[in-house]
């Protein structure tokens, strides 16, 4: 539906200017995916200490799915299937971070097959495993693991897990 303003030139260019003007959010898509048997597909980063949840930033302008999507792929070469959203948090700035929006999506429960396919395809990668939850937090750094269980909890409850977390305050 188009209006005689939304082909204002003059009004556009003021609405670009304060679109250059807003904010903007980095934005973290993970996803949850288990085997059938229930355990945890985890990564193991060659730039961080801890493991984590596959996934990785969205590019500009990608919606989180979309990064999902293409993260998983690009990290282990499967084709993620999102179920759902399980979790949002926002992370203020910290270090030399801007704040962050988390989002970790339902990527279901992946069978024989496509556990075969599964490969390292990134260099940013050393491994991957599945584990149990109680396997799984030794592996996480400890928000992650508190992001696991907040998302397997609301995949259990069908409610999405949303908070807002002050690292700033912490270091």
């Amino acid at each position: 539906m188009s209006t005689e303003e939304d082909n204002d030139p003059e009004r556009f260019r003021w609405l670009a200017e304060g679109n250059a003007r807003q904010a903007r959010k980095r934005v973290s898509a993970k996803v949850v995916i288990c085997g059938k048997d229930g355990r945890v597909l985890l990564v193991n980063p060659t730039y961080k200490q801890y493991w984590d949840l596959p996934g990785g930033m969205a590019e500009a302008n990608e919606s989180p799915t979309t990064a999902a999507i293409r993260e998983v792929s690009e990290e282990l070469g499967i084709t993620v299937q999102i179920n759902g959203l399980l979790l949002v948090d926002w992370v203020d700035a910290h270090g030399p971070w801007d704040d962050l929006l988390v989002f970790i999506f339902d990527g279901g429960a992946v069978g024989e097959e496509d556990m075969r396919r599964i490969s390292v395809m990134d260099k940013e990668l050393s491994e991957f495993a599945f584990f149990s939850l109680e396997l799984a937090e030794a592996q996480l750094r400890p928000d992650m693991w508190l992001k696991l269980q907040r998302a397997v909890e609301a995949k259990r409850v069908g409610v999405v897990s949303y908070e807002e977390f002050c690292q700033s305050r912490t270091e």
